[in-house]
């Protein structure tokens, strides 16, 4: 098995966690390094938005 095979990935389009790129490049987040990291994807990009929103508006004031 790969490295890309040992890692987890979460599918944006039924919320599903899986080893493995399994799915489509445009319907997957990840590499995560395992599956409890993968299935707080979507609340990990909220918290990453939340800081560059906070970054770009520290940096135009």
């Amino acid at each position: 098995m790969s490295d890309d095979e040992n890692l987890w990935y979460y599918s944006v389009s039924d919320g599903s966690v899986h080893q493995g790129k399994g799915t489509h490049v445009f319907d997957r987040m990840g590499p995560y390094p395992d599956r409890a990291t993968a299935e707080r994807a979507l609340e990990i990009a909220a918290e990453r938005r939340k800081a560059a929103d906070a970054a770009d508006e520290e940096w135009n004031n």
